[in-house]
């Protein structure tokens, strides 16, 4: 993966945003943005102590953020927004389902989809990698995992770049331009919420093996999940897990292609690419602000925070603290530890942290296999997501040569 000819310039924004959230550490550990009208907190310890106390820092937004009637339905399921009880009997429930073992039984079939995808592109020298492997590949293989025909997945795709397009938003945006968002994928949620339900209806009158049939099933305490539940959850995984994916494999090629040192140590020893994933997620991480709604007075990093105040943790600028990480605005490949913080931590730490990395460790070594060199001829015909909802590519053409 090494570019012989880099053109392109200093402003290409997955170079800027690194050097962005390491400046944000300069105005200290905690600081108000009056902007946005949040509270910044950019210290790992500190953004570490803030997601392990659920009780003072909430993750349940709503009385926040602004309301949508579509989508509000839609999130019933989705323990990401939610506090214990609520959190921990929805969590405990899926869990059954979806299981580490269910996970690396994935293995096998991850392979299979990645060398059908890659083989579509024949002798083909160049091709967008994004619409070839780094999309597809995610979503075909959640949607398989649900039992949902793996052929509809450009429904999908479709859905996700709705949701996660951000086209509505600026880099920054106020409650207006939030409201604005919300109203513009209100008719795709809803579309999202009529496939999902019958998609469970249809698992619970012919129960299968798949995800959803073990959700149907599964109880805790005598309680089920309801159908609404499975909705919000269902979506979530195929939703925002697969853009994860989709996200950490074209950082990972970008990266690598920045760093050719990196790249070549990889090909050398292909057992550095568990390490060298890490290291992505650390560097750029794919969502790396994650909100918190303050719960009573506190007092955090000598500021007075309000109940009911916005904190924003920061995980880009906590994933660059000198006090946890040597070098920390160096992409080493081989870094041990690396305590990033990009999935999380605490109660909500990401649950399908464990399919991501192994779709991107089986992607990466089987793009390394197959072609000799990978390269990005020119960072000027890169699409980049909005930052303001994920870091990330939505085009990204490469030049190979085969092996």
């Amino acid at each position: 993966m090494v570019s012989t000819d880099r053109k392109t310039s200093d402003t290409f924004l997955l170079d800027a945003l690194p050097r962005r959230w390491s400046d944000l550490r300069a105005a200290g550990p905690v600081r108000h943005d009056d902007r946005q009208g949040v509270w910044q907190v950019v210290d790992h310890e500190m953004i570490s102590a803030v997601l392990a106390d659920p009780a003072t820092y909430s993750s349940d937004l709503s009385s926040l953020a602004p309301t949508q009637e579509d989508f509000a339905t839609f999130t019933q399921g989705n323990f990401v927004g939610m506090d214990p009880p609520e959190h921990r009997k929805l969590r405990a429930l899926v869990s059954q389902a979806f299981t580490p073992r269910v996970v690396q039984g994935l293995a096998p079939r991850i392979e299979a989809v990645c060398e059908r995808l890659l083989g579509s592109v024949g002798d083909q020298d160049r091709f967008d990698l994004v619409d070839t492997l780094t999309y597809p590949l995610p979503i075909i293989v959640i949607a398989e995992l649900l039992g949902i025909p793996a052929e509809e997945h450009r429904t999908f795709q479709d859905w996700a770049s709705v949701l996660f397009g951000g086209d509505q938003l600026g880099e920054a945006p106020d409650m207006a331009d939030l409201e604005r968002a919300l109203a513009a994928i209100a008719p795709t949620v809803r579309e999202m919420n009529s496939y999902m339900l019958d998609h469970i209806r249809g698992c619970r009158a012919a129960p299968g093996d798949d995800l959803t049939s073990r959700l149907i099933a599964a109880e805790v305490d005598g309680v089920r999940l309801t159908a609404q539940e499975m909705v919000g959850f269902v979506a979530l995984l195929l939703v925002a897990g697969h853009v994860t994916t989709t996200a950490l494999l074209g950082n990972a090629v970008v990266t690598f292609d920045r760093h050719p040192d990196a790249d070549a140590a990889l090909r050398k020893d292909p057992d550095l690419i568990p390490p060298a994933v890490e290291e992505v997620l650390r560097w750029l991480p794919p969502f790396p602000e994650l909100g918190r709604r303050v719960t009573r007075p506190v007092v955090l990093g000598g500021h007075e925070l309000p109940a009911d105040s916005m904190v924003m943790a920061h995980l880009g600028a906590a994933n660059r603290d000198p006090a946890r990480f040597e070098r920390p605005d160096t992409f080493l490949v081989d870094r041990h530890p690396n305590p990033h913080l990009t999935f999380g931590h605490g109660i909500h730490f990401c649950f399908g942290a464990p399919l991501a990395r192994l779709e991107a460790k089986i992607a990466l070594r089987m793009l390394h296999e197959r072609f000799r060199v990978l390269a990005i001829p020119s960072y000027d015909d890169i699409v980049a997501q909005n930052p303001a909802v994920i870091v990330g590519i939505r085009h990204l053409p490469v030049e190979v040569t085969r092996t």
